[in-house]
């Protein structure tokens, strides 16, 4: 988005004023190190070029950089952690104004309700220890210790505990968010109703989330960790290792303390799984008679070392690692998971296949449980009824290449050869590569989030390349 010297003036005037000369509180393309410093693009290969990026104390900070942009016809999105697939934190576009909510990481605890009141720009990390260290509480959420509850709890949120305790979005019981108008509101079920159901999955297109007030669980005691590694000369060896884990993940009765992920590589494949009970509880669900054969450790309250083992295990393939990369994802229901011939397939086309890159990875996770409980129309995420998803990564080393994207794009189009109808995909998981996006991302409520995007953000002021647009409908 093009903006004339007189309205740059314009808005960096307004944002001037409302720093008031505080350091570290805006800055422009003009600004020493502004990339590197400020807008810090988490994926190097997708260039941005914010028109300023701001980093607000408070709320009223917010609403006042909001009213800076309506009056200067700028587009805005918020920035948590910053790690979005295509930039999206950062505007994913030229000419956007960022509102990086590193500051924003208050924290209270109310241990009458157990409700934890986070901050818009608090890492998981901080979340965890926070929540520890206050009453030890837990939500649910990823591995990635950079990634920021902002993005997190307003997309989705999806980790280990998640069969067992829903999305991280599902945790969250009230929001301050600052709207298109500069307004500071309050949303929940009861106040502000159809806001907080849009903020609940697509929330960077309808506001800036100041401030998460989030239901919490007690800590788990025993945690059992599994974990299985090999390494093989070809992955066609990997056919029924991956039928075995799909088939244990795809049982409808399968315990909800239970999760687990599948990771190949370029040498091999690595099984990661997390039983929130104890070795006997593990023993007794039959699961260790149905995943490949591995090896398991209980850890006795110490939730901290599973979160950093979890941690740890998330950053062997993509963390807080700014790098050249691209990304492609799919959603399955239970129909659509891939029969026995395209695992075939799929394993044989990654062996042929001219891949670019030696730092790839394919990542299967089992969802559903009780992310499954929650209607479809109760909040904006729609991937209800999908029991799994699939991540493929190209690393460039340094560069991206042609063959990695088409190596990617071709990992998709042989899975999709088993499941035509599976095109959709998580919003957290973005891919700019998508042709129609948002019915993808959001399914069958995008006619419902139209309709909210019209009533509290009708000129699209909350944008990026792939967010809801006011009005919008699925289309056939």
């Amino acid at each position: 988005m093009g903006q004339s010297s007189s309205s740059t003036s314009s808005l960096s005037d307004c944002l001037n004023a409302v720093c008031n000369g505080r350091d570290s509180c805006v800055a422009y393309p003009s600004t020493p190190l502004y990339q590197l410093s400020w807008v810090k693009r988490y994926n190097l290969d997708i260039p941005v070029e914010p028109i300023a990026v701001t980093r607000p104390q408070t709320a009223q900070d917010v609403s006042d950089f909001v009213k800076c942009a309506v009056a200067n016809n700028v587009k805005v999105q918020p920035k948590s952690g910053g790690h979005s697939y295509a930039n999206f934190g950062v505007g994913g576009q030229d000419g956007e104004l960022v509102i990086d909510l590193v500051n924003m990481q208050d924290f209270s605890m109310d241990t009458n309700t157990w409700r934890a009141a986070i901050g818009g720009g608090t890492k998981l990390s901080d979340v965890t220890n926070k929540l520890h260290d206050n009453g030890n509480r837990a939500i649910s959420h990823g591995t990635c210790p950079g990634v920021g509850i902002g993005g997190h709890a307003t997309i989705g949120g999806l980790g280990p505990t998640s069969r067992m305790w829903g999305s991280c979005l599902d945790h969250v019981v009230e929001v301050e968010v600052v709207t298109a108008d500069g307004s500071i509101k309050r949303a929940s079920e009861t106040e502000n109703k159809d806001l907080f159901f849009a903020l609940k999955g697509a929330g960077a297109g309808f506001g800036v989330i100041t401030e998460f007030v989030m239901r919490t669980h007690p800590e788990p005691g025993d945690v059992v960790q599994y974990s299985f590694s090999v390494t093989f000369d070809s992955h066609k060896d990997l056919i029924p290792i991956f039928q075995q884990w799909q088939d244990l993940i795809s049982d409808p009765n399968l315990d909800r303390r239970f999760g687990t992920e599948f990771v190949m590589h370029e040498l091999g494949v690595i099984i990661t799984a997390t039983f929130y009970g104890t070795e006997d509880e593990w023993k007794a669900t039959g699961i260790p008679d149905k995943i490949p054969a591995g090896n398991t450790s209980v850890v006795v309250n110490d939730w901290l070392a599973v979160i950093a083992q979890q941690a740890e295990d998330a950053a062997l393939w993509l963390s807080d690692i700014r790098s050249s990369f691209t990304a492609r994802s799919v959603a399955f229901r239970a129909d659509e998971l891939l029969t026995p011939d395209t695992v075939s397939s799929l394993m044989n086309y990654i062996d042929d296949a001219k891949r670019g890159t030696l730092l790839w990875f394919l990542i299967f996770d089992a969802t559903g449980g009780a992310i499954s409980d929650v209607p479809m129309n109760a909040t904006a995420y729609s991937h209800r009824d999908k029991i799994m998803f699939c991540q493929g990564y190209g690393i460039g080393i340094p560069v991206l290449t042609d063959d990695t994207r088409a190596f990617l794009n071709g990992i998709i189009d042989t899975i999709q050869s088993s499941a035509p109808q599976a095109l959709t995909t998580y919003p957290g998981y973005v891919d700019p590569s998508l042709v129609n996006a948002q019915a993808s991302y959001w399914g069958p409520n995008l006619n419902a989030l139209g309709q909210v995007k019209s009533k509290w953000d009708p000129s699209d002021l909350f944008h990026n390349p792939q967010s809801v647009r006011p009005g919008q409908t699925v289309q056939g």
